[in-house]
């Protein structure tokens, strides 16, 4: 009997390791600690509906008479409940009257609520990354709620170029007050990941918007007002008083781009990064989305920062996030930060209430773990927290969610229920925001849009050919239906398919059926890539391939098809299909899908058929994956090293030979530029005390003669009165015969010679809609100061003087002017 049970306790053990082994293969780091946490505490899923329950009754929010009735209190004796008085005024109140004790339970990502003055728990971590996520302990999916909208992964919407797409899906977060309503959800939402695409080997690439920093602040800016904004609220004389339909969070706080490569992981790295790569490309981003965006939260990461964890520095949390942004909001720690500094940096040799008190000096305000609610009380008697601290902490907290109408209600959002998560509206947007983000990447022959009296019989071959599961990316909810693209194109005509293989494609034998129904079909469509088990959060990949067992199967059915093959690419990151795909004369299309949510077999139809015209551009680089062998992962300076041979990264620094470029994206029409209302120079009135700062020159660069011997060769920005725009107008005119969407990008070139300067840097985009045979006038203003500045190696943001150029376009078409800078 003994035997027998320890063989079961056995057993039992094998199979809690692969269950862990499996979900955090799945979920990564964060989601695995929710999973945990919900098991462990028996907390959600809940089975009840609202978001306050209270002796069985829920209620809608927290100064509520009968509720405080029910805890045999009085509503009026407590000040923080008084709408007469300001949030600020309410929120003293409520700090001052928590014991130590209360006040350290409520600084946890679960706090712990204080009955005795009504003050009920609140779960502060939910996801919206591309739609409500299951990730958070504050997020349930099951009996009322079974699902909600799943949209396109953020690199996708990213690929549309398209502002106001990136704001209406913000705007969906209707969804996330009516799931709140019902008691799934919280009002506090740990998105958007906004960190750049610094290395093309990231596994977190699906989660952000790219690799140019102005239009990953962009993004954040429009998807965060959309989450935020409450219509007519938009501004406020007190920002700490707007209110919020939900609060947004950008995140991860700061040179986060370094997950799992070769066993170096975000728990152990250290960024070594120079200012100007901080202030340029990392910190950008997120100073867009706390300016422009107004962002209520913002993330800091896991890894150190030139020695220092990002949690612990204030320099990044207090002066730069607070003082010099004026962040109106709370700063939260990723995950089980603070356990990661204590046993993985193993920073200072410091004792977890030494983590606490360097965390909480810095201006962490929240927890996502339990070492401040394990062992801030001990560090207070310890006499390294200040209690102030706490109260600080607490403040801003709170503050947040009296914005949200989590103490008084918010009348405008209490009747959304139901019906308004998987509303016709919010498939219709996920599914238009897939088409958008749709790129064409080859089109010989002009072979799509693809004709149905001609190519009568299709065969659909791949890995992806049925994805579900694989179309929603991670940070993923329950969408309300999946259309995978053999739904969609099953819809349309006679098809056979045989996924042939998995994305590993290791079951060789099973590649023939999909090559003899390739050998039979009008034509071929292949759905191939790769998937989260290459590319996710704690995986990096080690080179740029599609798995190479599923490239021969793709050259094993190119070559069998008797018809033309158009190739469907499943991906966030770049992929080198060089040689199987884009130089391969027997590949007639190629088009980008990225992870495109759960709509994304419906939009891929839509291209290929020519119901939608493909307008979307790469937001990354594609690179050759010889590229991965010049220079480490971890190599963080986006400039080349000549010394060590390491090429620049991304497009502004890199110029050498792609897969295909930052901005590419074929269309089925032409369109063509014509340049109106150009300016030429931009004059600069100086103070009289206008401090002129050097640039660095290229060796035996060729310099405008004035410009060589020019006593000031550049401005401080910060320093300079700069009100300067540059106005002009481009006229697009689709010459082609298919009406269609098109993505203008405007570039600015700094004068030549500038050593360290970027090749050309994104200043303004638009996406707009031409018809076939018509033209629209595009008008740009964009600000002198911002778009043409560079950050010199001192981390200035300087206007240097001389001749800048304005590039309109990428390749074809493709027009440019001068605007000489000049100073007085």
């Amino acid at each position: 009997m003994a035997a027998s049970s320890s063989s079961s306790l056995f057993l039992l053990l094998l199979l809690f390791v692969f269950v862990v082994s499996a979900t955090s293969r799945h979920l990564g780091h964060s989601a695995l600690h929710s999973y945990f946490r919900t098991h462990r505490t028996g907390l959600p899923p809940r089975s009840t509906y609202g978001p306050i329950k209270t002796y069985g009754r829920n209620y809608s929010y927290v100064c509520d008479s009968r509720r405080f009735a029910d805890l045999g209190l009085r509503v009026t004796d407590f000040a923080y409940c008084n709408k007469n008085l300001s949030y600020e005024q309410r929120v003293k109140s409520l700090v001052g009257s928590l014991s130590l004790e209360e006040k350290v339970g409520q600084i946890s990502d679960q706090a712990r609520g204080v009955q005795r003055i009504g003050l009920p728990p609140y779960s502060w971590w939910s996801e919206a990354l591309h739609g409500v996520s299951f990730v958070g302990h504050a997020t349930y999916f099951g009996d009322i709620v079974p699902a909600a909208t799943s949209f396109p992964t953020v690199i996708v919407s990213a690929a549309s170029f398209n502002e106001s797409l990136w704001k209406s899906i913000g705007q969906a977060s209707d969804l996330t007050r009516a799931m709140h309503n019902l008691g799934h959800a919280g009002l506090t939402f740990w998105s958007p990941n906004i960190n750049v695409v610094r290395d093309p080997r990231w596994g977190r690439i699906l989660e952000t918007p790219g690799e140019d920093p102005f239009l990953v602040g962009k993004y954040a800016a429009n998807f965060v007002r959309g989450l935020q904004d409450v219509e007519g609220h938009e501004v406020a004389a007190n920002p700490d008083s707007r209110p919020l339909k939900v609060s947004s969070c950008c995140k991860h706080y700061a040179a986060y781009d370094v997950d799992n490569w070769f066993g170096i992981d975000r728990y152990h790295f250290d960024a070594r990064v120079a200012a100007q790569d901080m202030v340029e490309t990392f910190l950008l981003p997120f100073e867009m989305c706390v300016k422009e965006g107004d962002v209520s939260s913002v993330m800091c990461s896991y890894n150190r920062v030139n020695g220092i964890p990002a949690c612990a520095d204030p320099k990044l949390l207090s002066q730069t996030l607070r003082d010099d942004w004026k962040l109106h909001g709370y700063i939260v720690s990723d995950c089980d930060s603070l356990e990661v500094m204590h046993h993985g940096h193993k920073w200072l040799g410091d004792t977890p209430e030494a983590a606490v008190s360097q965390t909480l000096r810095a201006g962490l305000d929240l927890d996502c773990g339990d070492y401040y609610s394990n062992f801030t009380e001990s560090a207070v008697a310890q006499g390294i927290v200040r209690e102030s601290y706490i109260d600080t902490a607490l403040k801003n907290l709170y503050t947040v969610l009296m914005r949200l109408g989590f103490f008084d209600g918010m009348p405008k959002y209490e009747s959304l229920a139901e019906d308004d998560i998987c509303t016709k509206d919010n498939i219709e947007l996920a599914a238009d925001a897939a088409r958008q983000g749709i790129v064409l990447l080859k089109n010989d022959h002009n072979i799509l849009p693809l004709r149905k009296d001609k190519y009568k019989k299709l065969a659909l071959v791949g890995p992806h050919t049925n994805a579900t599961e694989a179309m929603i990316g991670n940070y993923e909810g329950t969408p309300c239906r999946y259309v995978s693209p053999l739904d969609a194109f099953s819809a349309e005509g006679k098809v056979e398919y045989d996924l042939g293989c998995t994305v590993w494609c290791w079951e060789k034998e099973s590649h023939q059926r999909a090559k003899e129904i390739a050998a039979r079909a009008d034509a071929t469509i292949i759905f191939a890539g790769i998937s989260l088990e290459v590319e996710a959060e704690s995986r990096d990949r080690d080179d740029l391939f599609i798995p190479y067992s599923q490239s021969n199967f793709i050259t094993e059915v190119t070559e069998a098809s008797k018809g033309p093959v158009i190739l469907v690419i499943f991906s966030a990151g770049g992929l080198d299909i060089s040689s199987i795909a884009r130089d391969n004369a027997k590949v007639s299309a190629i088009l980008w899908a990225g992870y495109p949510g759960a709509e994304g077999g419906r939009a891929i139809a839509d291209v290929v058929y020519g119901r939608y015209n493909p307008g979307g551009r790469l937001p990354i680089t594609w690179f050759e994956s010889e590229y991965t062998k010049l220079l480490p992962m971890t190599s963080m300076p986006l400039r080349p090293i000549d010394e060590l041979g390491y090429p620049g990264r991304t497009y502004k620094f890199f110029d050498g030979q792609t897969v295909y470029p930052f901005g590419y994206g074929l269309s089925y029409t032409q369109f063509k530029y014509t340049l109106k209302s150009v300016p030429s120079s931009v004059v600069v009135k100086l103070d009289p005390l206008q401090l002129c700062l050097p640039l660095t020159y290229m060796p035996n660069a060729s310099l405008e003669e004035e410009h060589a011997g020019a006593a000031c060769q550049s401005v401080n920005v910060a320093d300079t009165a700069c009100n300067h725009e540059i106005n002009f107008e481009v006229e697009v005119a689709n010459t082609g015969k298919f009406d269609g969407n098109h993505v203008v990008i405007v570039y600015s070139k700094p004068p030549a010679g500038v050593a360290g300067a970027p090749i050309k840097q994104v200043a303004a985009f638009r996406r707009v809609f031409v018809p076939a045979g018509a033209s629209s006038s595009v008008k740009f203003s964009i600000d002198a100061c911002k778009s043409l500045s560079i950050v010199e190696k001192t981390a200035y943001k300087v206007l240097p003087r001389g001749q800048h150029t304005i590039v309109v376009g990428d390749d074809e078409p493709t027009v440019s002017f001068p605007v000489k800078v000049d100073f007085n």
